[in-house]
């Protein structure tokens, strides 16, 4: 009997192995004492962390080259294998080369490359990495975004400074402390009616994308607005139908800049005209299970759809977006 698709796997940036040991964020007496032994994440201002070339791991730095203690804006990220791991702000060393490198949305690109290490960023390249690679450079990620958007106290707008090694802010005139924001979005495979899981999903395009290029509809969660109330509100605005049967599928941290994707499902009649919303969906289309199976077995070629001369470039290995649309191509 055919049951309702769920993920068959974990979304890439929700990998992670890393305890984040929350209780040493307040014990800076251990955190110091481990210090020369600890290793560190570097992040540059572009948002890329080094690799060692045709590896899978991050090529991190012996924190002892710092200094004897975390300079003031190293953040903690936490613990694997009795090793502490932080972060800092870096650049390569020296002028690096620019060489080609296939990224997740299947576009070759021009990467730095200095010392043998490849700088790469997480929305591109964060598939490529290993599993504890992902978790840390994911929640790196996310707090160095937090921190370059939240340098002013949010009651009296003076200046705040890191506290709890990079897990919170104190404002420099009250002492008010902030803890770092996640604003919620959700993302939802709508199919038709056909069957439990349908013969067609709703893809859409917004103008920036490249040509070809579609994925499942999404929106930032409102206030006052449950996690379905925003799937109903954002297919109805974006698509312009109505949806039933919305449930959840599984999450994935998004740290551009500091979202999380709720990922769900959800059913629509699909003889409702599509309108899709002005300005924002350049276009909203049916596509059948057999052409989204075409385009993940087409090794990331541009795959013919329909009718129409259209073609089909499916979202990157990063996004959470892929995970859904696969699980669903290939549901029974």
């Amino acid at each position: 009997m055919t049951v309702p698709f769920s993920l068959g796997k974990l979304p890439t940036l929700s990998r992670s192995t890393v305890d984040r040991q929350e209780t040493l964020r307040t014990n800076p007496e251990r955190l110091l004492a481990r210090w020369p032994q600890a290793e560190v994440l570097l992040v540059n201002r572009q948002g890329r962390t080094p690799v060692r070339q045709g590896e899978s791991v991050l090529a991190t730095r012996k924190a002892i080259s710092f200094g004897d203690a975390p300079p003031d804006d190293a953040m903690f990220l936490g613990e694997w294998q009795g090793v502490d791991y932080w972060t800092l702000p870096g650049e390569p060393a020296g002028e690096p080369e620019l060489v080609e490198a296939p990224g997740s949305w299947g576009i070759v690109e021009q990467v730095p490359l200095a010392d043998g290490e490849l700088w790469v960023d997480l929305r591109g390249y964060g598939d490529q990495l290993d599993d504890t690679a992902a978790g840390l450079f994911t929640t790196a990620q996310a707090l160095r975004n937090w921190h370059h958007r939240a340098r002013f106290c949010v009651r009296d707008g003076s200046p705040v400074h890191p506290a709890q090694f990079g897990w919170a802010t104190r404002c420099e005139a009250s002492g008010h402390e902030e803890y770092p924001r996640t604003d919620p979005a959700i993302i939802c495979l709508v199919h038709d009616e056909a069957g439990v899981n349908g013969e067609r999903v709703l893809l859409a395009r917004q103008p920036v994308w490249p040509k070809g290029r579609y994925s499942v509809l999404a929106g930032f969660v409102e206030a006052g607005e449950s996690l379905e109330g925003c799937v109903t509100r954002e297919i109805r605005e974006e698509a312009g139908i109505e949806v039933d049967q919305v449930r959840y599928l599984g999450s994935q941290p998004w740290p551009f800049p500091r979202s999380i994707m709720l990922g769900f499902a959800a059913r629509a009649d699909s003889s409702q005209p599509l309108r899709p919303a002005e300005g924002e969906i350049e276009e909203a289309l049916w596509v059948s299970r057999a052409d989204v199976r075409a385009a993940f077995e087409s090794g990331g070629a541009p795959t013919p759809i329909g009718d129409g001369g259209s073609t089909l470039l499916l979202p990157g290995n990063s996004s959470i977006a892929r995970v859904m649309l696969e699980a669903w191509a290939y549901a029974g």
